[in-house]
């Protein structure tokens, strides 16, 4: 099969073996994949998790047709059309657990949008209601709001119950696009005055919680934006790896900071993960009230061009692959 792989001098697409589902696997003939920016660093050479290195097929999520499934596997069968998080997504096949995939809803979905939901869906969810314990009429920041992720989890944020919806954007021309994804307040964070500029939002409160894609240099705004018994989820590091902690203004509010990945969790913790927002997002869904706008589509032959596009940072939404 056709596969984009990590080769010496990037990625390139070549023959490799077709994969062969586990016990608890579907393998999927892949007709879509979408692109997250853990694919960066594994085009570039680095690890993400348990994957990385030269020879590695890139892509962390799909969507296509189940082609078999693994002797464990009792709820999909050959020919059902799934969607999933899935290493090596980036190929004519995938294997995913079974525990990680979705059905496509039977509402006229294409591959290509399904294809930009099973790590949004699994990632935003978790963030706000298991990590981020959201509850119904709090206020929300999403940090980086305009990525694929962030769009969908401001989208999550209204349709469980969030008061106020908040997203910050260095962009301009994308933070005035904010608003089509459930946003009630756009934010630059460029601005000296941003996290004010929140707290006369919330009323002077303060927001409950925030879920920060950026980290880096505006850990310390996102305290002083915070409410007391405020909670921050660190879900991304765009903005930097390290940066300022004012471990005063932190003790003052009570803050929880709270750190999440799903490349330390267990099979067993995907899954429930998978499981949880399946049972508060799936009406949704399947309702078309939650969905991603697609950037750009490019066919897999050309997935170094779709990968260098993502580097570029000029897209709004989600960039995929057409296999």
């Amino acid at each position: 099969m056709k596969a984009a792989v990590v080769g010496d001098k990037g990625v390139e697409v070549r023959e490799v073996p077709k994969p062969a589902p586990k016990p608890n696997e579907i393998l999927i003939k892949v007709r879509a994949a979408s692109l997250n920016r853990a694919d960066l660093a594994v085009a570039s050479g680095h690890r993400h998790g348990t994957i990385g290195g030269t020879g590695t097929i890139v892509g962390l999520e799909c969507a296509g047709e189940v082609e078999a499934v693994g002797a464990a596997v009792t709820d999909f069968k050959p020919g059902d059309r799934v969607m999933s998080s899935a290493a090596g997504g980036f190929a004519e096949y995938a294997v995913a657990d079974a525990g990680r995939a979705h059905k496509i809803p039977a509402n006229n979905m294409s591959y290509e949008q399904a294809a930009c939901m099973p790590v949004a869906v699994q990632t935003m969810h978790n963030a706000l209601v298991g990590a981020g314990r959201l509850k119904k009429g709090e206020t929300v920041l999403i940090q980086g709001a305009s990525s694929g992720v962030g769009l969908l989890g401001m989208q999550i944020a209204k349709h469980m119950g969030a008061s106020l919806v908040m997203g910050s954007s260095t962009n301009d021309a994308r933070r005035a696009r904010l608003a089509e994804f459930g946003c009630d307040l756009a934010i630059d964070t460029r601005d000296a005055k941003w996290a004010d500029k929140v707290k006369e939002a919330t009323g002077g409160k303060g927001v409950d919680l925030i879920v920060d894609q950026v980290s880096g240099g505006v850990m310390n705004a996102n305290m002083q934006a915070a409410a007391v018994l405020g909670r921050i989820v660190n879900v991304g590091r765009l903005g930097g790896m390290k940066g300022e902690f004012d471990f005063d203004l932190h003790a003052l509010k009570r803050i929880d900071y709270i750190g999440v990945t799903f490349r330390t969790r267990s099979p067993e913790e995907v899954r429930a993960i998978v499981q949880a927002a399946r049972k508060d997002l799936w009406s949704a869904i399947e309702g078309g009230k939650l969905s991603l706008p697609i950037d750009k589509t490019f066919p897999l032959a050309e997935a170094a061009e779709a990968l260098a596009h993502m580097k570029a940072n000029a897209h709004f939404g989600k960039i995929v692959l057409v296999v």
